[in-house]
């Protein structure tokens, strides 16, 4: 079995199995992983990133069958969630085995499951098994709170002594979509690609929304905290006739970038400083983009990003929360 690797995985996996940080592509974006049963290589992660320790991890694991390893109760509902959506960009909070997986668990009583579609992220996680690695702690490489990595560039830029592996520009480009499967009914924690709908079909139930129903007692989990996903400008999110009446006063140099084509007509009425982007008008393509984009508007050393507020709608729910996260 361990001949069927390329020597590339087979190094990562075996730096996982030597308790060492490696920088581990996915499908939704890179993440900066190590074996989640062991506590001091998951402390790395944290002491690393500068996470607060009990801010909980995402394991992403080979296959459904290794969720045993770290879920004492899998309800139906979830079953049917990895069965319609796992390997993809789905994580699941289940309650956790008591004394498994701790520091990756920030101490909660939960603890969050993936199963990556990246063959690259497939290909590692079933050498590190074959070596004893039964799951891997695995949240964006990136230092906490900043822009998520979507390039093994953007990874070498902020960790230049990781072992990264280059999986190519990830295909999703926003963090998987989080449902807490630890309760009765499922409820959606992280708005990712997947739609509540897309969800409520694959569970066999009607997926609540932490967001929408405020007498939900939200569960511990990974990337939601109010200010995240943040470039070191300030982001500003604004209707296009918002945009408009401040560009009229700007003071600072400023980026901005619309979904629609409104401002690259009137360009040439711009002030000269301000430098324009084009937001796509695809959900998925923008999301897709949008990490990456925001690095690059970063780079110029800008005060300010402004931002069109994307669309209301399923589809634009999981850029609609980075971007919110990025603003606050």
């Amino acid at each position: 079995m361990v001949n069927a690797f390329s020597d590339q995985v087979l190094q990562a996996a075996q730096a996982l199995v030597r308790g060492e940080l490696i920088g581990l592509p996915t499908e939704t974006v890179y993440g900066l992983a190590a074996d989640a049963l062991n506590p001091s290589a998951v402390n790395a992660i944290f002491e690393t990133k500068g996470r607060p320790p009990n801010h909980p991890l995402i394991v992403h694991l080979a296959d459904a069958a290794m969720v045993p390893v770290f879920a004492s109760e899998v309800p139906a509902f979830a079953q049917g969630l990895m069965a319609a959506c796992w390997p993809g960009p789905l994580t699941l909070i289940v309650k956790r085995n008591a004394g498994v997986a701790d520091a990756a668990a920030g101490g909660h009583a939960t603890i969050a499951l993936r199963c990556p579609s990246h063959p690259m992220a497939q290909a590692v996680l079933r050498a590190a098994l074959s070596q004893g690695v039964q799951g891997v702690a695995a949240p964006s490489a990136n230092v906490f709170g900043s822009v998520s990595p979507t390039t093994a560039a953007h990874v070498r830029e902020s960790f230049p002594k990781l072992l990264v592996l280059d999986g190519g520009a990830c295909d999703v480009g926003i963090e998987s979509t989080i449902v807490d499967c630890s309760r009765d009914v499922p409820v959606l924690l992280r708005p990712g690609m997947l739609s509540v709908s897309q969800l409520s079909a694959a569970s066999g139930e009607s997926v609540l929304s932490a967001f929408e129903t405020s007498s939900i007692q939200t569960t511990a989990a990974p990337g939601t905290l109010a200010s995240h996903y943040a470039p070191r400008a300030r982001v500003r999110l604004m209707t296009i006739e918002q945009m408009r009446a401040h560009l009229r006063d700007a003071k600072l140099p400023l980026a901005t970038w619309t979904r629609t084509s409104l401002l690259s007509v009137e360009q040439a009425a711009l002030p000269e400083d301000v430098k324009h982007f084009t937001m796509p008008s695809d959900a998925a393509q923008c999301a897709h983009d949008l990490f990456a984009q925001l690095r690059s508007m970063d780079a110029l050393g800008v005060h300010e990003i402004w931002i069109e507020t994307p669309p209301d709608g399923e589809a634009w729910a999981g850029v609609r929360d980075r971007l919110q996260r990025a603003a606050a």
